[in-house]
């Protein structure tokens, strides 16, 4: 069942769902006056610059683009050749949700390893960091893995510095996901670089979507020695924006003071009230930590779909009878407590 729609309903489906933050709305009226010279060559584009290093340091560049899909695929193919190879957790993002992308458009060979906890680890990367000669496989050239995860989870910095150590040690890349960078920092309350700079991260897609953003993401180079030909590839992967400087705003708006933190610490305050309000709930069992903005839980049969006519969220897995709850800037503590209450009749009516 889908609920209907109501414009004064907040969902729990996907933080994309939420609408445009007032701050970043105010951003792009005032970058909507007069003229500017397109294609990034814009004063709301070199000063994105200047805010991309004071949050992730003096080496940072960042190449706005439409999306988290583009990103992807741009950073990825600015670290490899033809013949490169990505490893990446099964259900990473890039590998489950990007219809083939990286793939498809990058060009690249997806190299996946089971993560129960959407995690990779040394042990879980040497399982595919392997071959490098050999003309019948892909060769590795990149790790590559999501911050916070797809399950919800968080690496932490000595996490993510065991991984780039390991990735450098074997000739590759450290590539970070972070759609959600953002609600990891908050949740681990650090500063952007000390999860992405300061442990070894070579190339990072910075989203912005999730987090308040009308439309648009980065790809923020850490380390310059580590692309070839990004300015090149973002043409050809179309996702150079002519009117850059209504991408860059919003990522101005977004990350030049705390509004990415408090928008995502907000975020994951109201999924840590959605899991303690579940689990009081006799029935539902939560699966995963809840370290971010996201809550998995299985519920009994037939409960998602009674559920569904009050808030819609999306099944993880249906043959366990798994769900995702995200929650996002704007949700409020009146909009989980009610899905609370809707959840346990829900239950009770089965």
């Amino acid at each position: 069942m889908t609920a209907t729609h109501d414009t004064a309903r907040r969902d729990f489906a996907s933080d994309n769902y939420a609408g445009v933050h007032p701050e970043v709305l105010a951003a792009l009226a005032e970058a909507n006056g007069g003229h500017e010279v397109a294609y990034g060559e814009d004063r709301w584009t070199a000063r994105l610059q200047d805010v991309l290093r004071q949050q992730f340091g003096p080496t940072a560049f960042g190449y706005p683009v439409f999306n988290g899909t583009g990103a992807n695929v741009l950073a990825l193919q600015s670290m490899l050749p033809r013949w490169g190879a990505v490893i990446c957790a099964d259900s990473a993002h890039i590998n489950t949700d990007e219809n083939g992308a990286p793939e498809r458009v990058g060009g690249l060979k997806l190299l996946t390893t089971p993560s129960p906890d959407g995690k990779l680890t040394p042990e879980l990367v040497a399982r595919q960091a392997w071959g490098w000669g050999d003309t019948h496989r892909a060769q590795p050239g990149v790790v590559s893995i999501t911050q916070a995860t797809e399950l919800g989870t968080v690496y932490t910095p000595q996490e993510i510095r065991e991984l780039a150590d390991q990735a450098h040690g074997l000739g590759m890349r450290l590539h970070l996901d972070g759609s959600r960078l953002s609600n990891a920092a908050a949740s681990l309350d650090a500063p952007l670089r000390a999860l992405t700079t300061d442990v070894g991260v070579d190339l990072l897609s910075l989203g912005g979507t999730k987090n308040g953003l009308m439309m648009g993401e980065a790809v923020v180079v850490l380390d310059p020695d580590a692309v070839a030909g990004i300015d090149y590839l973002r043409k050809v992967d179309m996702q150079l924006a002519s009117k850059m400087r209504f991408v860059s705003a919003q990522l101005v708006a977004l990350f030049e003071g705390d509004l990415w933190r408090r928008s995502a610490a907000h975020a994951n305050a109201m999924a840590a009230r959605l899991r303690a309000g579940a689990e009081s709930v006799e029935g539902v069992r939560i699966t995963q930590p809840t370290q971010a903005n996201a809550v998995f839980a299985a519920l009994p049969p037939g409960v998602a779909d009674r559920l569904r006519e009050h808030r819609r969220f999306y099944d993880w897995n249906p043959a366990t009878g798994e769900v995702r709850w995200m929650c996002a800037f704007d949700t409020t503590p009146h909009d989980v407590d009610e899905f609370v209450e809707a959840l346990r009749g829900a239950v009770a009516a089965g």
